[in-house]
């Protein structure tokens, strides 16, 4: 490899160049890009509480990804419950600790996979619809028709959306997490035949609500950021039906990976919280 790189040095050279570069260009682009939609948030967030109120739009947009995710989320919640709590029981079945399921299982869906999966579901559902809409939007020049009539676009389409995106989420998370305990209530007690009295008891004994509150503040905080991301991509598209395309699937994509990212540093600082005081 040595001799190799000796005869091919200027060409060897040259292909680590291009791969260093091409990898600070991204991580550029990636600060860039989230620099870009930490502004456009805070200029469009506020403009959901000024006049003229958009009450109307903000009741749609959460009918549209609160109602219209139920679904989806009753099906995932039930499974993700029903698949953890069976693989926990395996583990804990081997050094006869299968007593401490129920709250294992309770802690990991209220404060992790609860508000994460929530997240990356809507995420994938409302935040690719948000992209996709405002980006047709932009290309077929209605976003434009609505600067020249004098109406704010930023306040009518995108403000509405983001809070929609905001209330809803943390709602929709408490159901995943109660269909989520159902399903393992189900598989635990019905099928795995564990005694309920001690499944319920152990939970209420190690859960507390601030559990259950990490998860919904989590949950809240990843609407936003779904929701910022995605109309921002939709908002900013450019290059007709290819740009929306390409917008719709940078905006789902992106928010994903900063969700992940977010559940990381928000849970050691909800954790470094709590140890500051209590």
């Amino acid at each position: 490899m040595l001799q190799y790189w000796l005869q091919h040095r200027d060409r060897v050279n040259n292909t680590l160049d291009e791969i260093f570069i091409s990898v600070g260009l991204k991580i550029i682009g990636f600060f860039h890009n989230t620099g870009k939609t930490f502004l456009f948030f805070f200029e469009c967030f506020p403009l959901a509480f000024k006049k003229p109120s958009r009450i109307d739009e903000i009741i749609r947009h959460m009918e549209f990804v609160g109602n219209k995710s139920i679904l989806i989320i009753i099906l995932t919640g039930s499974f993700t419950g029903m698949a953890m709590s069976f693989q926990i029981y395996l583990g804990f079945q081997l050094v006869n600790a299968t007593n401490l399921v129920g709250p294992t299982v309770a802690l990991g869906i209220t404060r992790e996979l609860g508000p994460v999966l929530t997240g990356l579901i809507v995420a994938a559902r409302a935040g690719g619809a948000m992209a996709a809409r405002l980006g047709t939007m932009r290309v077929s020049e209605q976003i434009d028709a609505l600067e020249v009539m004098g109406v704010d676009p930023k306040q009518y389409l995108v403000a509405p959306r983001i809070l929609a995106a905001f209330i809803t989420m943390p709602l929709l998370c408490g159901v995943f997490d109660f269909i989520a305990m159902v399903g393992a209530h189900v598989l635990c007690i019905n099928i795995l035949g564990l005694d309920e009295a001690i499944f319920w008891d152990k939970i209420q004994l190690w859960i507390d609500p601030g559990d259950i509150n990490e998860g919904l503040l989590k949950s809240a905080v990843f609407g936003l950021t779904f929701a910022a991301i995605c109309t921002n991509k939709g908002f900013n598209t450019t290059g007709g039906a290819k740009g929306v395309g390409e917008a719709t699937n940078q905006g789902v994509v992106n928010s994903m990976v900063m969700i992940i990212v977010i559940n990381y540093f928000m849970t050691n600082l909800i954790r470094f919280f709590y140890a500051v005081t209590g």
